[in-house]
């Protein structure tokens, strides 16, 4: 059945439409509220001279269809398809920072806490998305003081002879040790976790208050203590939370800058009527789905509205009111009389800020456990009102009397204001990323922080790597960055000695062993010591070679992190199963790029040279009377083979016995002899 005839069978219900192409791969997902009226749609003469329809209507051999029962379910699934098929004509969320959330391992048999960027179906119970990051940082430290749940990657299936440093310091109560802690009392703490996390102080509160009352009667005072403490801290949280409910609601704000084929887009995330962070995303190569061409002065284009309601079309947008443009105008800057200052006509792409939101949207906030009340965009969109029915029901868990999510596009006020604030900034965003070469190295510092999730600011990195042919003359490398440069003068050097033939993992261990131990005997084995990060050149193999070297040494809650060639995929230690892919114009990247890269220069060069030394002395060992002691003194002395040769009698005899010495000149000017 061809294209055509398959469209006419295709039902008039809601649903889904997913186009193909002749490899069979998805190249659009889209929702309709009457499928074979929109599929047909696109096949219309009218619509072949839009660019964006034209071409995807020309790779598009197949189309398939899921029929739902309603809009909102359509909205639902078209957000999943994406996201697991990641069609090439969609608009995809590619974000270089993400919120994190604090994980509760309830599946675990001693539960934990933990900050994670990625939500998962593993039984764990997920808080969140917290911002500014660190929050959900200082969150989990005060679960760690206050209610003794740990963070550590202890292997907690099974005892430990003694605990780590953080029991000693009153942050743990000692699951990893038999005796230390009862599973009533851990699990007493995990439920206080649990309501505190909930957002249940009163509740929290008064089961605290209970227990206290109820030490104190059995005169275990230091435990009423301890209770009357938490008690404190949990109404001082509260009363925060009163002030900051009390001065407005909760909102997200958009604004964009779009100009050259390439978009920014800054999110102003606002609590309690302040705004406590800002997120940016960044767009090079927007689908040819959400562009189509549209004809511009010729240098004469600014910072014209795209679609704006004066009808001006230039090559630079942002946070603008409206969505339509003309696929063809003549337009140049206009002066305020309306002047045409130029009227040369090119060919721009022009963006369709309505559709493009639509897709940002969904992306962002569906199957999200929290959506503010109030999303303010800067244009309209056709499926808004859909949109916020299904957000407002997945908030709401069922309850009529929840509050609703508004999508709502302020025309002029404060909250207009708002959106041109958020404008404004993407455009300084747009700069920053793609016209300034060099970001601020604190940034960098932040941002690195955020991904692998530093408990502070990172200061120093220690990168490893490995370096052999086929197992021999293996070697390894130490380069350090601290505080924003490389530090040349902390380099090391190893040789490997313990293990034979091709093992990178055993190797890997060995230098990461001998490297922390001495550094800890040196220090009195203070673990404050430890660099901010411990850097691997390898992938999960090299990884859990380092961490096993670590562990061992009882180092204990240690970043640690990887860099797989290649694919250049970071994996952090304890999220294994959650790689960070960074975005390729990322200055994060570029950082932990120029510290492996640096590494691996370091440890290939003193392979070589090792391997050089190797091949020099074997020729020297070809010498009657020549033996390894001496060889090494000779390249120890004139610093190569080709020095030797070209050294006198008097020379080497200054290194060497008289015999070896006219043992070494016969053995090089041989052949020029016999030549005479």
């Amino acid at each position: 059945m061809d294209l055509q005839a398959k469209i006419r069978t295709i039902p008039t219900e809601p649903g889904v439409y997913l186009y193909k192409n002749a490899e069979n791969e998805v190249i659009y997902v889209g929702k309709a509220t009457n499928l074979r009226s929109r599929v047909s749609s696109y096949f219309h003469e009218g619509r072949w001279e839009d660019a964006k329809t034209g071409t995807l209507v020309r790779e598009a051999v197949d189309v398939d269809y899921i029929v739902v029962a309603n809009n909102k379910e359509a909205l639902a699934l078209e957000n999943n398809l994406i996201k697991q098929r990641k069609p090439r004509f969609n608009i995809l969320l590619r974000d270089d920072k993400t919120y994190p959330y604090v994980k509760l391992t309830l599946g675990e048999r001693w539960p934990r806490v933990y900050v994670t960027r990625r939500l998962r179906k593993d039984g764990s119970a997920y808080y969140g998305p917290y911002f500014p990051a660190n929050l959900a940082y200082r969150i989990t430290d005060l679960i760690h003081r206050n209610f003794l749940i740990p963070s550590c990657k202890v292997d907690l299936t099974r005892f430990h002879p003694r605990p780590c440093l953080q029991y000693y310091i009153k942050r743990c109560l000692g699951p990893c040790v038999q005796d230390l802690t009862t599973p009533e009392m851990y699990q007493e703490a995990v439920r206080d976790v649990k309501m505190f996390l909930e957002g249940r102080p009163t509740d929290l509160a008064r089961s605290l208050r209970t227990r206290m009352e109820q030490a104190a009667a059995a005169e275990e005072y230091e435990r009423a203590a301890r209770y009357r403490d938490l008690i404190s801290t949990v109404e001082q949280l509260q009363e925060r939370q009163r002030i900051a409910a009390a001065e407005g609601d909760d909102a997200d704000v958009f604004g964009y800058h779009f100009e050259n084929g390439m978009l920014a887009v800054n999110l102003f995330h606002m609590r309690g009527g302040k705004m406590l962070d800002r997120r940016e995303f960044f767009w090079e190569d927007l689908p040819e789905f959400a562009l189509s061409e549209v004809t511009t002065g010729h240098e004469g284009s600014t910072t014209g509205h795209v679609g704006s309601t004066t009808g001006d079309v230039g090559t630079a947008a942002h946070g603008c009111p409206g969505e339509q443009s003309s696929p063809a105008q003549l337009v140049g800057t206009r002066t305020n009389d309306g002047e045409v200052l130029s009227s040369a006509v090119r060919t721009e792409p022009a963006f369709h800020p309505g559709e493009f939101f639509s897709a940002l949207l969904k992306q962002l906030y569906i199957g999200q456990p929290y959506v503010p009340r109030n999303l303010y965009v800067p244009v309209d969109f056709e499926d808004r009102e859909e949109l916020e029915d299904l957000l407002s029901e997945q908030i709401s868990g069922g309850n009529p009397r929840a509050p609703r999510v508004h999508i709502l596009i302020p025309q002029r006020g404060d909250k207009r204001s708002l959106i041109d604030l958020a404008g404004n900034n993407a455009k300084q965003s747009y700069d920053q990323r793609f016209r300034v070469l060099k970001p601020n190295a604190r940034k960098i510092q932040e941002e690195l922080q955020e991904v692998i999730g530093l408990p502070e600011l990172p200061k120093r990195i220690e990168c490893f790597d490995i370096s052999h042919i086929q197992g021999s003359e293996t070697v390894a490398s130490m380069v350090v960055w601290e505080d924003g440069k490389m530090k040349k003068s902390d380099y090391r050097k190893f040789i490997i000695r313990t293990v034979e033939g091709v093992d990178d993992f055993a190797s890997m261990r060995e230098v990461v062993t001998r490297r922390y131990k001495r550094l800890l005997q040196e220090n009195d084995n203070d673990q404050k010591a430890m660099p901010s990060l411990v850097l691997i050149d390898g992938g999960l193999g090299q990884l859990h070679a380092a961490a096993e070297a670590l562990e061992k040494l009882e180092i204990i809650n240690q970043p640690l992190a990887s860099i797989a060639k290649r694919e250049e995929i970071l994996y952090v230690y304890g999220q294994e199963k959650e790689p960070i892919a960074l975005d390729h114009h990322s200055p994060v990247l570029h950082l932990i790029q120029l510290i492996r890269d640096e590494a691996h220069r370091f440890a290939v060069t003193f392979h070589r040279k090792r391997r050089q030394i190797r091949d020099r002395s074997t020729e020297l060992l070809e010498i009657p009377g020549v033996g390894e002691r001496t060889t090494r003194r000779l390249l120890e002395h004139f610093g190569s083979v080709r020095a030797v040769k070209q050294a006198d009698a008097a020379a080497l005899s200054a290194v060497v016995t008289r015999v070896q010495a006219e043992a070494i000149r016969n053995h090089f000017h041989k052949p020029a002899s016999e030549n005479l």
